[in-house]
């Protein structure tokens, strides 16, 4: 029997890295200058802070951050921006959560999606991933084309294909 893993797990290396790249970023802005702009990465708590003092630069600090997410091949899908909250002196902060694992609705969504297709294959829940199984590889590859092209609200990987 072939099967597959579908998962969504963000690379923290990464989003650090786009973190750094954007507090670069914010150092040589010629509108940040002088500004109180920080961003910070929470790697035990999946989160990312971002502190700054008005709206118009927190939208500019995270409009850069997710371009520089995307362009470190982070899917922004997984990205949970939560209301502003003031923070000390005036300055507005931003938590953005990092959503990793495919939550439990998502999970059946896709497996009733593979099961609709009626492909010789099996779908099985395993706590935040979806195995898929079956007989042919063809059929496992159809699987994955499709979800690949189904718009779900987090982005999926495909891993542990074995033959």
């Amino acid at each position: 029997m072939s099967s597959f893993d579908i998962v969504n797990r963000i690379d923290l290396q990464e989003v650090d890295n786009a973190v750094n790249i954007t507090k670069k970023a914010i150092l040589s802005r010629y509108d940040f200058r002088g500004s109180k702009t920080e961003v910070a990465l929470d790697k035990k708590e999946k989160k990312i802070w971002v502190t700054t003092e008005d709206d118009m630069k927190m939208r500019a600090v995270q409009e850069t951050l997710i371009e520089n997410l995307v362009r470190r091949k982070v899917d922004r899908k997984c990205l949970e921006p939560k209301p502003d909250q003031m923070a000390s002196q005036g300055m507005i902060q931003r938590e953005i959560a990092i959503k990793e694992g495919i939550d439990s609705d998502t999970a059946r969504n896709i497996v009733k999606m593979i099961k609709d297709k009626k492909l010789k294959v099996q779908a099985a829940i395993q706590e935040n991933q979806v195995r898929v199984t079956g007989k042919k590889i063809d059929d496992l590859q159809e699987v994955i084309q499709m979800l690949r092209g189904a718009g779900l609200p987090v982005p999926l990987q495909f891993v542990n294909m074995q033959r």
